[in-house]
């Protein structure tokens, strides 16, 4: 995993959780690596794993099982899902819709770009 220097590291470990869990590599009611084996994994402090895990925690996507480890809950990709989704529509879409006015790009290019990305990118 390559860290912007623009957010702290902690926090992009918890959006690190959130896409394994959104791509479903992560699944729920899912064991998740330790602390030590995702800080081993990713070269940093475990440290920040906790403190990215606490407050994957506290935000409800993860629960821990005293003296098993830390587990996806139940619901933990609804919340992902929803909590992503209102902050692409709310703050990147706008910057978006700004580039494109900008830009002088269309909808219908756009949509067209679109569907190219999905073909090239999801091809069963």
């Amino acid at each position: 995993m390559n860290f912007s220097e623009n957010q702290s590291i902690y926090l992009q470990i918890t959006e690190f959780v959130k896409e394994q869990i959104l791509l479903d590599k992560w699944k729920k009611e899912e064991k998740i690596p330790s602390v030590r084996d995702l800080a081993s994994e990713l070269q940093v402090n475990p440290n920040t794993v906790m403190h990215a895990y606490e407050l994957l925690q506290q935000q409800g996507v993860i629960y821990n099982k005293r003296g098993l480890g830390n587990y996806v809950s139940d619901d933990a990709g609804e919340k992902i899902f929803s909590e992503r989704k209102e902050r692409f529509l709310k703050s990147e879409l706008p910057a978006t819709f700004r580039t494109m006015h900008l830009l002088g790009i269309s909808i219908e290019e756009l949509e067209s770009r679109f569907k190219s990305f999905l073909y090239e990118n999801h091809k069963k």
